[in-house]
């Protein structure tokens, strides 16, 4: 068992951290709402933190899964942050969905304090976190890692080293690409249900059978088709992490083209004041444009 710090305890960071107090780690925790911090304490124990550098302090592993690039800085760097409390030959393990370029930043500053870096963005939403059943996909050294996996496994469905420092972001990028892509082809096939007469519970029996099925199928049509949509990832969050796909696109001259199209139509969404909505509220846009 290890003393770990974990920075964040978000809907995907609090129960990740949960997960690390029950498979016995020794665990420190900060949250910039310190509220939500001794909330977390009093229900799984271990000790709270007021400032990232004091929940480093004397950890072996700091974990972070905090909102942006910004959040991600500002917890790692600075007096205050957690590399300042961290000595050589501790390892740092970010969660957050971040670009590739901050991630190589970081793991440049804590190289040169002799402290690892593991970029660890984490795919299977709130209720992945929750169940321990995330898929994480990780950049940086094969021995960070090493050290690294046995502590995410506590939360893991399945955890992969994919090669060197922002290697990681760049699978979830691809994730999230493919997310958007299944999220407004299946709300178009439901839509063409409505507008055909089709029972759509009864024809995704069918086809969710077949070479159409996938995650969002199974988990999301009933909602959809229930225009229940608080739930899930949300837009606002999806939005965020799609500007971080077209921005590397960009910079890979990657073409994109779909992925881009369906970033518009969650700002349709946005618009709709359905920025908190689900990512399958794709569908509800269909439904307001075709009236």
């Amino acid at each position: 068992m290890a003393r770990v710090a974990f920075l964040g305890l978000g809907v995907m960071g609090g129960p990740m951290a949960g997960h690390l107090a029950r498979a016995g780690h020794e665990v420190t925790v900060y949250n910039r709402t310190t509220a939500k911090a001794e909330a977390w304490v009093a229900t799984n124990g271990g000790t709270l933190g007021r400032t990232p550098a004091e929940a480093a302090k004397g950890a072996e592993i700091v974990l972070a899964c905090v909102g942006n690039d910004d959040d991600l800085r500002a917890v790692c760097t600075g007096p205050e942050g957690a590399f300042a409390a961290m000595p050589a030959g501790t390892l740092l393990v970010d969660h957050t969905t971040v670009s590739a370029k901050v991630t190589r930043e970081l793991s440049a500053v804590a190289s040169a304090q002799g402290i690892g870096f593991v970029d660890a963005p984490v795919s299977g939403g709130q209720a992945g976190a929750v169940n321990g059943k995330l898929s994480i996909m990780c950049g940086g050294t094969e021995s960070d890692y090493a050290r690294a996996e046995p502590v995410m496994a506590a939360y893991a469905r399945i955890c992969k080293r994919l090669g060197e420092s922002g290697s990681g972001q760049l699978a979830k990028m691809a994730n999230q690409i493919a997310i958007a892509g299944l999220v407004q082809g299946l709300s178009e096939a439901l839509h063409f249900c409505e507008k055909a007469g089709l029972d759509g519970r009864a024809v995704v029996e069918v086809i969710s059978q077949g070479a159409a099925g996938s995650w969002q199928m199974q988990n999301r049509y009933q909602t959809m088709l229930d225009d229940h949509f608080t739930h899930g990832f949300a837009v606002d969050w999806m939005r965020k992490d799609l500007g971080i796909v077209l921005d590397a696109a960009d910079d890979l001259k990657a073409s994109l083209p779909v992925t881009a199209l369906v970033d518009q139509f969650y700002k349709d969404v946005q618009a709709m004041g359905g920025g908190r909505w689900d990512t399958s509220s794709l569908f509800k846009r269909l439904r307001h444009i075709a009236g």
